[in-house]
């Protein structure tokens, strides 16, 4: 396999990740179960956003793309595929922390759900 095949997968592999970092409660709203893979991953994900971390797939992605005579990218994940998409340029440490707060609170609404909603189904 090639290095650029391998860097785009795993590129939809980190998307995937983010995606469910994000959604991931609502899946656990229809399935309770998701709930035991989603709190783990939507921790890291907070984690990796209010330390200003760099998740381990992002170097792990620029060394495939290198290696295939690509341009790699200095930025983490979030800041060269996700915040053109939904920021204009220029990640600063506090939109970083604001979507670290935004995934805690939004994922907390989700989950008073899921928990009423178990509530409910085991009292009957």
């Amino acid at each position: 396999m090639s290095h650029a095949f391998l860097a785009d997968m795993v590129l939809v592999g980190h998307l995937a990740f983010v995606l469910f970092v994000i959604f991931g409660g609502l899946l656990a709203l229809r399935w309770s179960w998701v709930s035991v893979p989603h709190l783990p991953v939507l921790a890291w994900g907070v984690w990796i956003e209010l330390t200003g971390g760099v998740c381990p797939l992002t170097p792990v992605e620029n060394r495939l793309r290198r290696a295939a005579g690509q341009a790699g990218y200095e930025a983490t994940f979030i800041e060269h595929y996700i915040v053109p998409i939904v920021y204009p340029p220029g990640l600063t440490h506090g939109i970083q922390v604001g979507l670290g707060v935004a995934l805690v609170l939004g994922n907390a609404a989700v989950y008073v759900g899921v928990w009423r909603r178990w509530r409910r189904s085991s009292s009957c």
